[in-house]
This record gives structure tokens, C-alpha cells and sequence, in this order.
């Protein structure tokens, strides 16, 4: 187990004794144990017992629950309260913002064991009386459990990637010279998925070669579903050959651009096409990459020869936004450029937190300062590339940045970003946000609906007003390139470019693996018609710098 997984693992321990009353020491030592764990470097399985011990928040009694997740993956002790706490309560706790003590109000005062019931209550108006709700938070927790239930058997697409490919290579091992490529939504790169699909070129039975990777639960003429070892469920699709390219193009989709095409196309026939790239030959149309297929309107771009050559990941010369042990990062200043210069970029724009997040170890103007003289050195020493001062200043509810001008202006650039109350309604958000993009000193808008796929929705906004004030302001929009994230939308990219912006593609990095999730980032750039023309961090390190003083 990683030490995420096993800082999880505790976090979840202390979250279902306290649903159960328990003792609050208790429950407090496994919280600061999930704290302390989760930002360590060094793999706790490489660790000796009595250094585990020396780590702040970690006694004798975390060593052993450590090794026995390193031996078993599992902990008596939540079997144990699992044992007697019922599923659909378990679920409960997994709803952001709906904590072990109004779970525990719900289940024993409102006898409500499962998230169906609970939406029930909510409809019924039942929880206003309970201790501690009310009509506001009724309303909150209902749209929350709604969200939560259309999210469920949904995966990241981070999620199944390495799955999918490995499966994939897999497959390529165990029939050789046969085509197999992904298809559906993985191949067209959703940020959403419900299945891996993979199309195989062979009418063959290839379930004995399946079965060693999946257990198969449906087989049909043209398709087999199974799961992996890991509960994914997975779709491979057969055909021959000679018709990998029809099936390909129909299996690949989205519907609507499929019905579109065939509406624009005429009655041909697809059939007993080889490539995929021959399809498209047949009808005298460019080749269009899946990653567009969910537009409507790509097909009036490919008969007018209009398609955008996208963003390539290799088109990123430079790694903007991240974070360091200054706030909340888990590898030093140097750790992250160094990292970065050997990962072939050219330069990093360091933006850690400001001083109104606590909770993030948010930099007052003093470490501003200090972390400022260390860039000057390591320019020094690791030039050509080069390391840009920047922050990541909170949106205060007024919509003010917090720093002071002094400290504003001496940054090479700064990423305005909301992390707090995220309940305003739309107008006071959207006013919020703008308030903030009129700033001068605002050079970029981070994450612009602060949600998190699957698990947060975004907060209510007026995309249209949000992007017109950034381009009437040359205010960069960020596409946050954390897979849980992926904000600025995909879908808002076509309306930003048409508005002139420049998009960003920042993978808003806590730790030097973090900087790779600028692979998805571009994938989601993809499906919204970037090119590199367009985006910020495609410019080499000195047009950079001749932008931000611009």
C-alpha cells in the first residue's frame, strides 16, 4: 500500500469510530496520523518500526496498524466497526461536507440507514427538527445526495487509464498481429468514464485469453463485458479486420456527432472498411480526432477545413502553477524545479498558497520575501531554465486578492483563486470572480468553479460574464490539469478562444508527481479545440517573460 492509501485507511478508522461515539483521544490520534502520513516522502514499507515512531502524531499502536495493512490490506479494527455499521450508512460517510456527527444524528434519531432514505427525509422536509439542521442545510445536504447517487459507478478517466492500457498491452502479447485500441469514451479522452472499452480485431473466442484478466459476467456475438481483479467494468467489442475501421468509427462515437455525420454524409455505406482514416477518405472529409466527437458543430468545421491542430503534450515548454513545502507542497522549491528541468521543461512558475489559507501554510509577506531570495539563487545556479515568482492569491468574498500592493506587485505573475465559501449564489459568485479579474495585478483565474468531479459540484456561474471580463481585462483563464478537477470545462474552451483568451494548461502540482498531470490537462484541451497558438505555457521561456511584463 502507498502512504496515501494507508493515511486513508486511518482517516476513514477515525471517521467511523467517531460515528460510533467512541473514545475522541482515540479518534484524534488516527486524524493526526492521517495528517503526519499522508505528505510522507519516504515509503513507510521501507521504514524501520522506530521511525515511524519518531514521526510527529505516529505512537506504538499506528506502527503496528501500519504493518498490518502492509501484511493483510486490511485493519481488524475497521472490520470490526464495518461489521456493525450498515452499508448504506457507510456511504454517508463518504459525502463531502457531511460529517461523522450528522451522520450519526441521521442514522440513530432519524433511523435512516441507506442515501435513498436520506433523500426521502429530505423531500418530506424531516430533518428540519433534528439537532443540529435546518432548512438551509436540509436544502444543501439534498442537493449534495443527488449529486452524490448520478456519481456513483462513475470512474476519473485518471482512473482507468493505466488499467486500460495494460490490458491492452495484455492483449497485444496474447494475439499477436491483431488490432486492439481503445474506443468509446476512453479513446475519445472523457473526463468521465463508465467503462474501459477496447475494440479487438478478431472474430475468434478469446475467452480463455480474457478470462485471465477479467471475470467475464455477458458474452453476445459482438462484444464481451467482465470486471477487473478491481470491480472496472470493461467492454471489449470484436469484429474482423476488415472492418476495424467501420466498427472503430461506430463504436468510438459520441451519438450526436455520429447521427450529425450520417445527416451530412448521405446514405453511404461504412461497411468492411479496414482504417478508420478511411472512412473518413470515403466522404472526402479530414480525418477528425476522437477527442472532438462530442461537438455537434465539428462537422461544419471539417467540410469547411477549419478543424484546429490540437495542443500536443510535447507543445508544454513550461510547468505553471505549483506548490512547494513553503505552503502546502510535499517537495522543497529546488525539489520542484530541478524535477521539472529533468522532466524537458523549460521553465516552472512557483504559486503557492497566500496568507488567508491557514489551512495550507499560506505564505505571509515575510516568507514571500524569503522564498523570493531562493528563486534569485537557483535561477543562478540552474540557468537557462528558469524559475518565475508567482502565488496563488485567495479571492476574498469581496472579491479583493490578499495581499497588499506592495506585496501584488512584487510577484512576476499571480493566479487568482476562490478556496472559500462556495455556497454564494450566482450572481454574488460571479461577481466575486470578476471583481477579482479587474484587479491589475490578477494575471491568471485558477480553477474557475472550484469543483471536483465526482465528488463536489462547481459553484453557480456565469461563464459568459466570467470570460468576456477576462478578455477585456487580458486576464489568462486556467485549465487545472488535476484529473479530479480539469476547470476551466472543456466545453468553455471553443467560447474563450472565440473571445481571444489565451488558456493555460496547469497541473496545479503538490508534489513532483504531481507535474505529470498536466497529461490530462492536454487530453481535456484536446476535446475542447485548443491549439498551442493558444495556450499560455506553450510559449518558450522568453516570450513567457516577455508576456508577463507585457
Amino acid at each position: 500500500m502507498t502512504n496515501k492509501e494507508i493515511a486513508k485507511t486511518f482517516n476513514d478508522l477515525g471517521k467511523i469510530m467517531e460515528l460510533h461515539g467512541e473514545n475522541p483521544f482515540k479518534i484524534r490520534s488516527y486524524s493526526n496520523a492521517y495528517l503526519s502520513l499522508r505528505k510522507l516522502q519516504t515509503p513507510l514499507v521501507n521504514m524501520e518500526d522506530f521511525e515511524i515512531s519518531a514521526i510527529k502524531g505516529v505512537g506504538k499502536t499506528i506502527v503496528t496498524k501500519i504493518r498490518e495493512l502492509e501484511e493483510t490490506g486490511k485493519l481488524e479494527a475497521m472490520d470490526k466497526y464495518k461489521a456493525i455499521t450498515p452499508i448504506g450508512v457507510q456511504e454517508m460517510l463518504q459525502i463531502k461536507g457531511f460529517g461523522p456527527k450528522k451522520v450519526r444524528v441521521i442514522w440513530k434519531d432519524l433511523g435512516a440507514e441507506s442515501i435513498g432514505e436520506l433523500l426521502y427525509a429530505c423531500n418530506e422536509n424531516r430533518l428540519i427538527e433534528l439537532k443540529g439542521f435546518g432548512q438551509k442545510t436540509q436544502e444543501d445536504l439534498k442537493n449534495k445526495l443527488i449529486y452524490f447517487l448520478s456519481s456513483k459507478n462513475k470512474f476519473h478517466y485518471a482512473s482507468l487509464e493505466s488499467t486500460a492500457l495494460a490490458l491492452q498491452e495484455y492483449l497485444r502479447g496474447q494475439l499477436s498481429d491483431t488490432p486492439i485500441e481503445f474506443t468509446g469514451g476512453l479513446r475519445r479522452r472523457n473526463p468521465i468514464l463508465e467503462s474501459i472499452e477496447l475494440l479487438v480485431g478478431t472474430e475468434d473466442n478469446i475467452n480463455k485469453v480474457l478470462s485471465e484478466k477479467l471475470t467475464i459476467e455477458k458474452e453476445e456475438d459482438t462484444y464481451i463485458q467482465g470486471r477487473t481483479e478491481g470491480n472496472i467494468p470493461v467492454i471489449i467489442y470484436q469484429c474482423s479486420t476488415d472492418n476495424f475501421g467501420s466498427k472503430q468509427f461506430r463504436y468510438t462515437g459520441g451519438k450526436e456527432f455520429l447521427k450529425t455525420f450520417l445527416e451530412k454524409v448521405g446514405e453511404e455505406d461504412f461497411r468492411n472498411i479496414k482504417t478508420e482514416e478511411a472512412v473518413f477518405e470515403k466522404v472526402k472529409l479530414p480525418f477528425i480526432a476522437p477527442e472532438l466527437r462530442d461537438w455537434e458543430d465539428v462537422m461544419d468545421w471539417a467540410k469547411e477545413n477549419k478543424l484546429p491542430t490540437l495542443i500536443e503534450e510535447t507543445d508544454i515548454k513550461g510547468v505553471i502553477h505549483s506548490h512547494t513545502t513553503y505552503s502546502d507542497g510535499l517537495h522543497s522549491l529546488k525539489d520542484m524545479a530541478t524535477y521539472s528541468k529533468a522532466q524537458g521543461y523549460d521553465y516552472i512558475g512557483i504559486t503557492d498558497h497566500s496568507k488567508s489559507a491557514f489551512y495550507a501554510n499560506g505564505l505571509k509577506p515575510d516568507r514571500v520575501f524569503q522564498q523570493m531570495e531562493e528563486i534569485d539563487k537557483l535561477n543562478k545556479e540552474l540557468a537557462p531554465f528558469k524559475i518565475f515568482k508567482g502565488i496563488e492569491s485567495d479571492i476574498l468574498n469581496d472579491g479583493s486578492l490578499d495581499y497588499d500592493e506592495e506585496v501584488l506587485s512584487a510577484f512576476d505573475f499571480i493566479i487568482a483563486s476562490v478556496h472559500s465559501n462556495l455556497k454564494m449564489d450566482e450572481a454574488k459568485a460571479t461577481q466575486r470572480i470578476v471583481t477579482a479579474v479587474e484587479n491589475p495585478y490578477t494575471t491568471m483565474l485558477g480553477h474557475p468553479t472550484g469543483r471536483l468531479l465526482l465528488s463536489r459540484e462547481a459553484y453557480p456561474l456565469d461563464h459568459k460574464k466570467v470570460i468576456d471580463a477576462c478578455a477585456a481585462n487580458g486576464v489568462v483563464i486556467e485549465l487545472n490539469a488535476n484529473p479530479y478537477r480539469l476547470d476551466l470545462d472543456w466545453t468553455w474552451i471553443p467560447y474563450a478562444l472565440e473571445k481571444g483568451l489565451k488558456i493555460s494548461v496547469n497541473p496545479d502540482a503538490h508534489s513532483k508527481e504531481g507535474i505529470h498531470d498536466i497529461h490530462f490537462g492536454v487530453l481535456a484541451a484536446r476535446k475542447g479545440g485548443l491549439t498551442k497558438e493558444a495556450c499560455l505555457n506553450c510559449l518558450s521561456v522568453a516570450d513567457f517573460e516577455k508576456y508577463l511584463k507585457k
